[in-house]
């Protein structure tokens, strides 16, 4: 599977933005879709997921009750509705998903084979 992120962008603190990442070549439903964030010089870290077993929605405790993840299987689109947002969000997103993921290591990059290209979100403060 292809993916596509977009919707990055500048937006001051406090504020909102929606990250899309948009699939094509094989049905969006059959994976476990996450989003990752990574800063310069940084590890790539876990900020979403959407299981693909349960359906249900796990979250950073960094971005618990700020960031929503959620998924459009007709449109073959997941996205990450990100409120609230400090400057200690800016870096990179990135959207990923597979189909081999379990549940142990949903948090991790490396239970992820398909990568898509980052979006920058920048927050001013």
């Amino acid at each position: 599977v292809q993916l596509q992120a977009s919707g990055g962008g500048l937006v001051q603190a406090g504020g909102s933005l929606r990250l899309s990442c948009a699939a094509s070549g094989r049905t969006f439903s059959a994976y476990t879709v996450a989003w990752f964030r990574q800063g310069p010089g940084k590890e790539r870290d876990f900020v979403a997921a959407f299981f693909r077993s349960s359906g249900r929605e796990y979250y950073a405790d960094s971005v618990k009750g700020r960031f929503t993840i959620s998924r459009d299987n007709a449109k073959n689109t997941v996205y990450l509705q990100m409120n609230s947002l400090t400057p200690e969000d800016t870096t990179v997103y990135y959207c990923a998903a597979s189909t081999r993921v379990i549940l142990s290591s949903m948090r991790s990059r490396d239970a992820y084979d398909n990568w898509g290209q980052g979006t920058q979100v920048t927050v001013s403060s």
